[in-house]
This record gives C-alpha cells, sequence and structure tokens, in this order.
C-alpha cells in the first residue's frame, strides 16, 4: 500500500441494471475505475464492495476518501416497480380526485390501447379536510386540526407509513400545510410528512399535489437505502461525506436526498449528460449529443452551444420515454430541475423475442443483473443483445476486467431456438437482426432530441458512453448520417465521472403573479433577495466555501391566459423590455414561433450553484502504454461488409492513429471502429472517430 500522507481520494458509484460502475481519483492524477455486478435486491451491497475493491486497486486507506459522490436508481426503481412505501394524502375539501383528473389528456390522440397509470395514492386513502386559503393567500376557512388528526388515524390504522399534504392555495400562503405537519408530528412520532410547500411551492394543483405525493411515496425507501449504505461505508472506515446526484446532473447532501427525493428520481443517466457537456467543453466542442447504453436502457441528451437541454418537469413513465413539451399525461408528474434526456428501454441486456405478429423485439423488458444475459452463465435463458454481439464478433470472452467470462455456446444455442429457428433463418443472420432492432430503438432517442426538435444531428458529434454505447455508436451514427464520434477516455464509467465533475445546486421558488409590463422592480429585487440568501445559506450548508457560490435569478412567464410558463434568466434592477426580449427569443427557439400578447409573470426562482473543489478535470494528460501487437478474430461488419478478420487492440496499448476496421478493448467498455472510419487518440486519452463518407 504506497504512502497515504496528503491523499485526499473521492469516489464516484453509478448503479447501472447491470454492473455497478466506480471511479477513484486521488487529486494527483491517478485515475482508477471498476465494474462490479450490481446486487438490486439489496443495491448497496455492491457499491460498498465495489468501494473497497477500488481503494485496494488504488493501494490506498479508506481514511482517505473525503467524498462518495452516488447515483441511485432506488428511487426511480422504487416508482417502476411500485415498492414505494403505503402513502396517503390529505388535501383541502373538494380536491380529492386531482391526481385521477391530471391534465385530461392522453400522450397519444390516437392510442386506443392507452391505460392510464395507476395514481400512487388509491382513492380510498385520499382524504379532505376542512380549509381554505384564497387565491390572494388569506384565510377563508381555518384549518380544523380535531379533523386532521381524525383523518390522519384512519390512514395510520389502514397501515400508511407516509402522508402528503397538500392544500389549495398553499403557495400563497403556507400556514395551513405547516401547521398540519406540526400537529400530524405530535400526533404521529414515526409518521413521513411530506408538505407541498416544503418541495414545490408554485401554482397548478395537479403538478403541485404529483409531485408532493412522488416524495412521500419514495422517500422512506430512499431514506432506508442511504442509511443502510452510510452505515456499510463507516463500517468499511469510509467516514467520508455521501453527496447524491440529483435529476438536474447536480449534487446535493445525502441529507437533502433523503427530505426531498422527487429531486432525485433520474438520479444516475443525468450525470452522464453533464459529464459529457464537461468533456466537450475541456475539448472545445460545443456541440453534442451523449448517447448513453447501459444494460437496460439507452439514453439522449442534446448539448448545444456547450448549454445541456434541460426542462423544469418531467414524467416518469415505464418502458419508452422521449421528451415532449407538448405531449404530456403518460406517467407520474414530477415538476422539478431536470436533464431533459430521451430514454428507450433498449440496453445491453434487453431480451430479443418474436412478437405475436411474428416481429423481431427488442426490449425493454431486460435480463439485467440476475439473471442476466445467457453468455454470463449466470441463470439467463432468452436471447438479449449482448448474446447477439458475443456471436458477430464484437464482445471479448471476458468483460469488467476479465471478472465476467462469457460462454458463446450458449448464447450461439439460445439464439438459434428462439430468434433463428422461429423465422428460418441462420444464427448469424438472427443476430444481426437483433443488433439493428436496438439500433433502430436507440436512433429514436437521439432523434427525439434533435430531428424532433429542429435541430440537425449532422452537425453534432455523437459522444458514446456506458457499457455499451461505443459498441454500437457507430452503427447508430451511420443511421444517422453523423461523422463525428467522441469516446472518453473511460467510456464505461464515465457516468460515475461525470459525477466527480459535479457541482453543487439547490433550487427555490417564489409566487410572483402579475403582469410583466406592470412589475414593481423594487418587489422582484427584495423578492430575489430573500430568496437568495435561502439559497446562498443551502448551498454553504452542503459544505461550500461562501465563495464557491453562484446565484442566478430567473423569472417564469407566459403569454396571457396559457397555462405552461418558461423560465429565463432575469437581471437586476429587473427590466421589462429586457426580460420580454429574452423570453420571446427563448419561446422561439422552443416553439418556432411567439406572440403579440402581453405576458404573464408566475413565480421568481433562485439556483444556488456551488463550485466544488478538486472536482474532476478532464484536460489532465494520461500516460499510454508501449503499442502492442493486436490480436485478431473474426468480426461481422454487416451485410455489405460480411465476417472480417479484425485486429483487435488493447484501448492502452493501441496506435495512436488507426484506420478501421478495428476493436479496442478495455475493462471497461469496448469501442468499434468500422472499416474507413479513422480513429484518433488525444493527449486525454479520448478517442475521436471520423466516419467514411457514405
Amino acid at each position: 500500500m504506497r504512502s497515504n500522507r496528503d491523499v485526499r481520494a473521492r469516489i464516484g458509484v453509478d448503479i447501472g441494471g447491470t454492473f455497478t460502475d466506480l471511479v477513484l481519483t486521488d487529486g494527483s492524477n491517478g485515475l482508477f475505475h471498476r465494474k462490479v455486478a450490481s446486487t438490486p435486491e439489496a443495491p448497496e451491497q455492491a457499491v460498498l464492495d465495489g468501494v473497497s475493491h477500488i481503494i485496494a486497486d488504488a493501494g490506498l486507506s479508506p481514511s482517505v476518501v473525503v467524498e462518495v459522490v452516488h447515483g441511485t436508481t432506488v428511487g426511480s426503481n422504487a416508482l417502476l416497480q411500485k415498492i414505494g412505501a403505503p402513502t396517503g394524502l390529505i388535501t383541502t375539501r373538494g380536491f380529492r380526485d386531482v391526481l385521477e383528473i391530471g391534465r385530461l389528456r392522453t400522450p397519444g390522440m390516437f392510442d386506443l390501447q392507452w391505460e392510464k397509470p395507476e395514481p400512487l395514492v388509491r382513492r380510498r386513502h385520499r382524504r379532505e379536510v376542512s380549509e381554505r386559503i384564497a387565491a390572494d393567500g388569506s384565510v377563508l376557512i381555518p384549518l380544523d386540526a380535531s379533523e386532521l388528526v381524525d383523518v390522519a388515524r384512519e390512514l395510520v390504522d389502514a397501515g400508511l407509513t407516509s402522508i402528503a399534504i397538500c392544500f389549495l392555495n398553499s403557495y400563497r400562503n403556507p400556514v395551513h400545510e405547516l401547521a398540519a405537519e406540526r400537529i400530524l408530528a405530535e400526533a404521529f412520532p414515526g409518521l413521513k410528512v411530506t408538505t407541498s410547500v416544503s418541495v414545490l411551492p408554485e401554482a397548478k394543483e395537479y403538478e403541485r399535489t404529483s409531485t408532493t405525493v412522488v416524495n412521500a411515496y419514495v422517500r422512506p425507501v430512499l431514506e432506508s437505502y442511504l442509511t443502510r449504505l452510510e452505515t456499510g461505508l463507516r463500517d468499511a472506515g469510509v467516514d467520508a461525506p455521501l453527496m447524491v446526484c440529483n435529476s438536474n446532473g447536480a449534487l446535493a447532501s445525502s441529507q437533502t436526498a433523503r427530505e426531498k427525493p422527487v429531486f432525485f428520481i433520474s438520479s444516475g443517466r443525468a450525470a452522464g449528460a453533464v459529464g459529457g457537456g464537461r468533456l466537450g467543453e475541456a475539448l472545445d466542442v460545443p456541440d453534442l449529443v451523449v448517447f448513453d447504453m447501459g444494460g437496460t436502457t439507452a439514453s439522449a441528451s442534446l448539448v448545444r452551444g456547450g448549454e445541456l437541454s434541460r426542462v423544469s418537469e418531467y414524467e416518469f413513465r415505464a418502458g419508452i420515454s422521449t421528451p415532449s413539451r407538448f405531449i404530456k399525461a403518460g406517467g407520474y408528474m414530477m415538476s422539478v430541475p431536470s436533464v431533459d434526456v430521451a430514454e428507450v428501454g433498449s440496453g445491453a441486456g434487453s431480451i430479443a423475442h418474436v412478437d405475436d405478429g411474428g416481429l423481431m423485439k427488442v426490449g425493454p423488458v431486460s435480463a439485467g443483473a440476475v439473471p442476466g444475459p445467457v453468455c454470463y452463465g449466470t441463470g439467463g435463458d432468452r436471447p438479449t443483445v449482448t448474446d447477439a454481439n458475443l456471436l458477430l464478433g464484437y464482445l471479448p470472452a471476458s468483460l469488467a476486467g476479465g471478472s465476467r467470462s462469457l460462454d458463446i455456446d450458449k448464447a450461439a444455442a439460445v439464439v438459434e431456438r428462439d430468434l433463428a429457428s422461429p423465422f428460418g433463418i441462420s444464427v448469424q443472420q438472427a443476430a444481426h437482426g437483433v443488433r439493428e432492432v436496438v439500433n433502430a430503438n436507440m436512433a429514436r432517442a437521439i432523434r427525439a432530441v434533435t430531428v424532433e426538435r429542429g435541430v440537425d444531428p449532422r452537425d453534432f458529434t455523437l459522444v458514446a458512453i456506458g457499457g455499451s454505447g461505443p459498441v454500437h455508436a457507430a452503427d447508430i451514427a451511420g443511421l444517422l448520417s453523423m461523422r463525428r464520434i467522441l469516446v472518453p477516455a473511460s467510456p464505461g464509467v464515465f457516468t460515475a465521472m461525470g459525477m466527480l465533475a459535479g457541482d453543487v445546486e439547490r433550487y427555490f421558488i417564489a409566487p410572483f403573479a402579475g403582469m410583466l409590463d406592470e412589475i414593481d422592480a423594487e418587489a422582484v429585487a427584495a423578492t430575489v433577495a430573500s430568496l437568495e440568501t435561502e439559497a446562498r445559506e443551502a448551498v454553504m450548508d452542503e459544505g461550500i466555501d461562501g465563495d464557491g457560490v453562484e446565484l442566478t435569478p430567473e423569472m417564469d412567464l407566459r403569454f396571457r391566459g396559457q397555462e405552461m410558463s418558461l423560465s429565463v434568466p432575469i437581471g437586476l434592477p429587473a427590466d421589462p423590455t429586457a426580460i420580454r426580449e429574452t423570453f420571446l427569443q427563448a419561446y422561439q427557439a422552443i416553439y418556432s414561433y411567439s406572440s403579440s400578447d402581453r405576458i404573464e409573470t408566475v413565480s421568481l426562482r433562485v439556483t444556488g450553484r456551488g463550485h466544488r473543489a478538486g472536482k474532476l478535470d478532464f484536460r489532465v494528460p494520461l500516460p499510454v502504454r508501449d503499442v502492442a501487437e493486436p490480436q485478431r478474430r473474426r468480426v461481422y461488419f454487416g451485410e455489405d461488409n460480411g465476417w472480417i478478420e479484425t485486429p483487435v487492440y488493447d484501448r492502452m496499448a493501441a496506435p495512436a492513429s488507426i484506420v478501421g476496421p478495428a476493436i479496442l478493448e478495455g475493462t471497461d467498455s469496448t469501442v468499434v471502429v468500422p472499416p474507413g472510419a479513422r480513429a484518433e487518440r488525444d493527449p486525454y486519452l479520448n478517442i475521436h472517430i471520423e466516419m467514411p463518407d457514405a
């Protein structure tokens, strides 16, 4: 074990459907990464095992770890599998069915098979109490405390352990919600209570109610998980703060994640997008499509002009989730800042099958970590994308640094049984069909964040991350006529690296209704100042020095009579003319038109961002090994090229410039360079692939 003097190690952890990825940086250009098998039944166990292994890999003591940064799927899995806490809702009399009513829309106008998602709170567990706050914040009907306790006792007696409280117009005056929280805490000490004003103090009853309910539903599950994880880390000698990545790609303390888990539902997938943006900034490549393919899903996000695309609300859905600003109602609504990501249920573990109509389908069901793809030999018995890639020569005989051996004979047998035989084709043709179908699925996600937004993907560089992203990137780039691919130095663990490059963020909001051309600049300044004080204190509570805090005020605006609003940055003192111009430009960029109507103000926001010292720098040159002679194996490059005897290089010992075909293997991922493409390695060990002319 090397000397630990002055070492300040940081560890990033990302839990995936098949593998849990870890990255350790020691503060002196030392970078270590490791993959361990995920443990779905107890996700913290894979994290604890991985942390122990990677500390040993670095030759360090657990005591030198100063920070663990974590992206977790616990919240999203609780929603997906419906395993959250038994939850109730207490609301204003007459508003019991807000969750059922929603937005009175369906996600697809002509989809007659669509089934509305079942509310997280059953109707018998949604109760009303007598209270009423007017739209101007005045109290019309005082809260009936005895009625509240009686209603809550019925819910507790029914076995509910978490309660969401959402009263009408509480964002204007929170007095009743705060009183209800205090009353329930005294009457039922073990009950978890979430008020809407603590999560989302803004207008729109459905969005506020849904966001509060999601928070209450997930909160006990995430609290329990984080408690087990932190206890395990301390028992292992890691006495360091645990930071959790939120849905916006930023970081917050585990305490914040415990209290407001709704901000952390899409924890993992956002970090990869943020890392891609930071990498592009370091390499002066401002226009990127970040493509992340893991074991269960694949996702795409857009970085345009160096700015990552973000939204202020999103819906969690099972299966395919392509974001849209026009179509809602397909899932559980959460009005929280989030990276704008299109996601499809197509990953390396996605199961290929023949549907009732006789067509080949891939996903969204995945073999995951348990039982895993057939070639893993861990109990899987249905063909997956990984099995197809192995049969076509894209994958080595083992993965994850040799810890996972692959059985090609088992893969061939199951592809023959389930796919080749039903279609009357060869195993090779069936495996190639699986690859083509999954590539088409993933290209849909990229089109959702580019073509469907009026953006030409050919003007962008495709950043391939995830364990399987670089295996499929060239084919997907070909489908979209994209010419440039960027593969980071450690693509298979890049999401964990993205967390180590993240900053701390906290968000605060206050209602501010009126007309833009009539705003009181002094009132704007006073409200912003109050929010900035809260934001600064919250960020500093996360361990950030005051000099490292950046505050960004924004205003939510909409055309008069509209329901939805847009957030735009504002300067102080507030200038209505300048704000209007900023809003019109933002509106035009999203919807391709704007209006001459008057503009309404809705609310004011302040984002507090804390710049972390010691975060990962993507511009540090990394050492390479001497060039080694490649091995060779047959790889199938499609019907046009067929099987080619292809050089297979260790990614860290490959020539700096290669013309395909070639396979570059690493412990975390495999990079496929197709025939005619040129791959160049930069000083930071990123690989730049230039696709051949069509």
